[in-house]
């Protein structure tokens, strides 16, 4: 997130690092406070003393986006950073109050839309927007991940740890760092210029920020909409996946505080929503209990609030923690395969294809974008003769948390055979579709591009109600009496 402000979008250090960043700590340690309340909740109701608190964290796709879409095109456009955080700010309040208005209905929702679907978009999430990344960057520094992944091999997933005495997490970080420095990766250079950024900031109200930019955000808005209703999925997965690990939370409660930590981080200056964090069965399957988010959220704020981040990154390299995100996307995909019926195991790979196309639309693009071009200059005739089927990608990548949870639920009620719940799946799609939610890259109504997407979803919904009234005919058939036939009366009598 700093890296990206300071280096990307050009923001001033003194406002991320004595604003930004204490405030974005301090969403994070509220958030992390509730989930310690939850669970000690939960050790009170059920006497269970195994129970692991829901793991807290920033939305990284909202960091991207608000970066991205909000703040740099602002900020280049009026060379004006308290202009572009204003306006970044009424967008992350927006992302809160969705999560906040979406806690009613999340239990409804987790009801009604099967556990393998939420399971198997969470992996998706988890594989490819979490450790994909990272596996990759692994694959560049050997020298240090392999080591490190293959300890995590034995230690988390075998059943003989290494080093039996030293804990996990301590010697992945000292095996990792001390092979980053032996190989020259780590420059003492970069210690000591971040120790620039050494102080105590204390986070301070910025109301009047969020008001002044009132008037100003709607434009700006429009990716706020699809984004909250994405992070409100992503709740709703993390929260199916704590449950199905055997720690459930109260989906209303989490919300709430999801939303509230939000709010209180945009009152104080950051403009990223915190949520839920992917693999809270993967810190369960390493020991964590209740107090580790705590002790995270306690870490983050302090790490924020003494300007400690580049100096903890000049010391301990990125690819020494990469692989620990490996295992945890890993776990995650790993608890949808266990969780899952046999019959039900091919909706997982459906889950799978709109992540897989969203991480390539997003690398795609990140190519174009370097070679100083982009897909509508080059033409999505050119990619396809060369085997990128742009169009395809931007189609099935563009709401992919959305898109996910509708394929996989068209898929389990046709493998279910039931059929009226798949016509509302479909039709759920088409809405979406319609207004740009999924398979766009912008919000909008009736966009031409996207109506031969929302006739699919329709004549998708009209199979399944073909479907509905073909088992009622079958049904009817088998409950009429068998009428014998008239020689078979006569020989009878």
């Amino acid at each position: 997130m700093i890296g990206l402000l300071v280096f990307v979008v050009g923001l001033p250090k003194d406002m991320v690092y004595g604003r930004i960043a204490p405030a974005f700590g301090l969403a994070v340690f509220a958030a992390s406070v509730w989930y310690t309340i939850f669970a000690l909740r939960v050790v009170k109701a059920t006497g269970r003393k195994d129970v692991t608190a829901l793991p807290s964290g920033p939305s990284a796709p909202s960091i991207f986006t608000v970066t991205f879409l909000v703040i740099l095109p602002v900020f280049l456009q009026t060379k004006n950073a308290e202009f572009a955080l204003q306006i970044a700010l009424v967008w992350c309040f927006v992302e809160a109050m969705i999560l906040v208005a979406g806690s009613f209905l999340g239990d409804v929702i987790r009801r009604n839309i099967p556990r393998t679907v939420l399971l198997s978009c969470l992996a998706g999430l988890g594989m490819l927007l979490l450790a994909m990344n990272p596996m990759l960057q692994s694959f560049e520094t050997p020298t240090v991940a392999f080591v490190v992944m293959i300890l995590i091999f034995i230690n988390w997933f075998g059943k003989s740890p290494i080093f039996k005495k030293i804990p996990t997490g301590f010697l992945l970080l000292a095996v990792g760092t001390a092979l980053a420095w032996a190989f020259g990766l780590q420059s003492p250079e970069a210690i000591k210029a971040s120790m620039t950024s050494f102080g105590f900031t204390p986070p301070s109200l910025h109301i009047g920020s969020f008001i002044e930019g009132l008037p100003h955000a709607v434009p700006y808005l429009a990716s706020a909409v699809p984004l909250g209703l994405a992070n409100y999925v992503f709740d709703l997965e993390n929260i199916e996946s704590a449950h199905a690990a055997g720690d459930p939370y109260p989906t209303r409660s989490v919300m709430l505080a999801n939303g509230l930590s939000s709010t209180l981080g945009m009152l104080f200056g950051n403009p990223f929503p915190v949520t839920v964090y992917v693999g809270h069965a993967g810190w369960k399957s390493i020991g964590a209990g209740i107090g580790y988010t705590l002790a995270t959220g306690t870490s983050m704020l302090l790490v924020t609030l003494f300007g400690l981040g580049a100096f903890l990154l000049a010391v301990i390299p990125m690819v020494a923690v990469a692989p620990i995100l490996i295992y945890i996307g890993i776990v995650t995909a790993n608890q949808v395969v266990r969780e899952t019926p046999k019959n039900e195991v091919p909706v997982i790979f459906v889950c799978f294809f709109p992540w897989i196309a969203n991480w390539a639309l997003t690398l795609t693009n990140n190519v174009l974008s370097a070679a100083g071009t982009s897909a509508k200059v080059v033409g999505a005739d050119v990619l396809a003769k060369k085997g990128v089927y742009y169009v395809g990608l931007t189609n099935l990548g563009n709401g992919a948390p959305l898109g996910s949870m509708i394929w996989g639920c068209i898929a389990i009620f046709a493998i279910l055979d039931k059929p009226i719940r798949g016509a509302v799946a479909a039709v759920v799609g088409a809405v979406l579709v319609l207004f740009g939610v999924i398979h766009s890259p912008s919000v909008g109504f009736a966009q031409p591009a996207a109506m031969p997407l929302v006739y699919a979803y329709l004549m998708i919904a009209g199979v399944f109600l073909l479907k509905h009234y073909l088992n009622q005919r079958s049904e009817i058939a088998e409950a009429l009496p068998v009428v014998a036939a008239p020689r078979q009366l006569q020989e009878s009598d």
